[in-house]
């Protein structure tokens, strides 16, 4: 296990387009253990939803007065309220936590707590939220992952 694997592991996973969906394929294809890989993984992507959470509050205090800030955040909040809104509606934090769990590019631990900031949710029971969220997309791609590279590995036999 070199240094370089788990810091490009640990980038993907905090990289908004990559996240879990990412880092657990790649750690996979280095051959990081899975019992070091995973946990470090969710611990990484939790982590995005306090530290995101802080700093949009902080840079929407610092700009919130500015023009063009406004018009950009007004956008901003319409997008997210239109992806989240509805399964928090209707769901509750749950739905926030599914939200996050669903491994596609438009979803996970950036999004729903962008969402839920947008929608002025509490902070504690988002980062439960995103938490939850995050173990279930790290179960969903490990799994994804390790059934992927089994069918590849069980292929490649019967071709030779």
């Amino acid at each position: 296990m070199s240094f370089q694997t788990v810091g490009l592991t640990a980038l993907f996973c905090l990289l908004p387009i990559s996240e879990l969906r990412g880092a657990i394929p790649y750690g996979m294809a280095q051959e990081l253990p899975l019992l070091f890989l995973v946990p470090f993984c969710i611990v990484l992507n939790a982590l995005v939803g306090p530290l995101l959470y802080a700093f949009l509050s902080t840079v929407h205090r610092l700009l919130e007065h500015v023009t063009w800030y406004q018009k950009v955040f007004e956008k901003l909040v319409a997008r997210a309220r239109k992806r989240v809104h509805a399964k928090v509606e209707k769901y509750g934090y749950f739905g926030l936590a599914l939200f996050v769990a669903i491994p596609l590019p438009i979803t996970g631990a950036y999004t729903g707590t962008l969402g839920a900031w947008v929608l002025g949710l509490d902070p504690k029971k988002t980062y439960l939220s995103v938490f939850l969220g995050v173990c279930i997309s790290a179960c969903i791609v490990t799994l994804v992952s390790f059934l992927g590279i089994e069918a590849l590995s069980f292929f490649i036999k019967r071709v030779h």
